[in-house]
């Protein structure tokens, strides 16, 4: 499976979100191996995630971002799993920057795309996903890398933080209270009546 930027205990505390249900799912025997994308600016995969499934044993091998599709391609993917930072109340998700690219590519390629997220992070006042406001984050990040710039001067750069899936390209969010497959209004909904 591939998982994008992190998710696990240094992010969210305690097992995690969807590196939660990696670990688990690397325990009871149905994740093998595990590609962490990079997550570019700020490499929170490449820094983060690898740490952690390599602390607890899980195969994994670091991607660069733009390798996600190619992988996918070759059938070394059948699950993306990712978190959400903000559900929309009809499903559309926003996560790091480049999970939309993640869910076009799997969606493309026959792969199942899961959001893992607690509920708190469902936002029944937000309609959808053109309702969530994504940052914009200064242009040095994308300009450099670990403090060196990689640009000529005078060169410009766009760099929104988040990004925003659509439901329909969502086969399952997965929360504290159960799990949803294909999210809509009504079934979100549903699920935050209890």
């Amino acid at each position: 499976m591939l998982t994008h930027c992190n998710t696990g205990a240094l992010a969210t505390g305690g097992y995690g979100t969807a590196l939660g249900v990696i670990r688990s799912g690397y325990a009871n025997g149905r994740i093998v191996h595990v590609y962490a994308d990079e997550t570019r600016p700020w490499l929170q995969g490449a820094r983060l995630t690898m740490w952690e499934l390599m602390q607890e044993g899980i195969p994994v091998t670091l991607i660069a971002d733009s390798a996600a599709a190619f992988l996918m391609k070759q059938g070394k993917v059948k699950w993306v799993i990712v978190g959400a930072d903000r559900i929309a109340a009809n499903g559309d998700t926003a996560n790091k920057i480049g999970t939309y690219m993640a869910a076009v590519a799997a969606r493309h390629h026959g792969v199942k795309f899961m959001v893992v997220a607690p509920t708190s992070t469902v936002d029944m006042g937000t309609p959808d996903g053109s309702a969530i406001p994504i940052e914009n984050r200064a242009e040095s990040e994308v300009l450099g890398c670990g403090g060196q710039r990689m640009v000529p001067e005078g060169a410009k750069a766009w760099n929104p933080a988040f990004d925003v899936t659509p439901c329909g390209l969502i086969d399952a969010i997965v929360t504290e209270r159960g799990v949803v497959t294909n999210p809509d209004r009504q079934k979100l909904a549903a699920l935050m009546a209890g």
